[in-house]
């Protein structure tokens, strides 16, 4: 995606969490990064695996611009319809029944999941409609010796169909949105220990959509699923991002997991979501993820170039 105008500037990176998160100031994403910045940028995610920008408001086309800085972008979903007029941008609205309600890492249930996830805040509720994005890394790091010994060779299967709505969240629009999300299956094995292709770091690749362990049953996968992730959202490695209209968050999806907790009652709430596409994760030993039920997604996302 070309680059129209760019201005260079000096950013500002505060940390907002001690494992996770930071803020970038000085910087304004609707005119344009010049390449020095937009390095610097890339390198504050790399370190800290999600950057929040106060107060861009962006539009359409400058969305799609920045995250296009980053590679090649997906289109909005491989099953859910996207804005109007718009196939790379995915509407997160609450009114249509779309309530991330749960921990998870954006479509790993496809062979390549996102490289990266940008979201934008259109509108936000009075109180509530925060974002939760943990670090998978130093969940890792923080495994007991024999814990990390079995997830270092473990490979889990993602599926898109499984029942991920809680009961007490049900309506007739969250059910209509499930209907439209599960309309082509897809289920993909990938390492539960991905090594991450530009910073080497270790991180547990799990959450919401990772069903089962291969050669496990579904008991004992559920049990060392729930135990793996419980590392990964202790307190320590999560990140409360707090939305005011405008904002824009980015997080590596190849290291990070996210929840959007359901605690705004029938308020409105929406945000855009851009996504750059990613490449087929790998483990420890070099093997790599693999499609076991539905084609390789490739009308929702090309393999990255970068």
């Amino acid at each position: 995606m070309s680059i129209t105008t760019a201005i260079a500037t000096a950013i500002e990176v505060r940390r907002l969490g001690g494992r996770i998160g930071a803020e970038i100031h000085g910087v304004d994403l609707r005119a344009g990064l010049d390449d020095a910045t937009f390095g610097e940028i890339n390198d504050a995610l790399l370190r800290h695996k999600a950057l929040v920008f106060r107060g861009q408001h962006l539009d359409d086309e400058q969305h799609l611009r920045f995250a296009g800085r980053f590679g090649p972008l997906t289109t909005a979903h491989p099953t859910v319809p996207s804005a109007a007029g718009q196939p790379h941008i995915l509407p997160v609205d609450a009114e249509e029944g779309v309530r991330a309600n749960t921990w998870h890492t954006d479509v790993t249930f496809v062979q390549t999941p996102p490289k990266l996830t940008t979201l934008r805040a259109v509108t936000i509720p009075a109180h509530g409609g925060n974002t939760l994005i943990a670090n998978s890394a130093t969940a890792y790091q923080d495994l007991p010796e024999p814990l990390r010994a079995l997830a270092d060779h473990a490979f889990a299967v993602h599926t898109n169909d499984y029942d991920y709505v809680q009961p007490q969240f049900e309506n007739e629009a969250a059910h209509d949105y499930h209907k439209v999300f599960v309309s082509r299956r897809y289920q993909s094995a990938h390492p539960v220990v991905r090594v991450h292709p530009e910073s080497g770091e270790r991180g547990l690749f799990i959450g919401g959509f990772a069903q089962r362990v291969l050669g496990l049953s579904g008991t004992e996968s559920r049990d060392i699923l729930r135990l793996l992730q419980a590392y990964v959202t202790r307190p320590e490695n999560v990140l409360r991002v707090q939305w005011n209209v405008g904002d824009l968050v980015i997080f590596d999806n190849r290291i990070t997991q996210h929840y959007a907790p359901d605690d705004y009652g029938t308020q409105p709430r929406r945000l855009f979501r851009v996504t750059v596409a990613g490449d087929v994760p790998a483990g420890l030993d070099g093997r790599t993820s693999r499609v076991i039920e539905g084609d390789d997604a490739g009308h929702y996302t090309p393999a990255s170039v970068a």
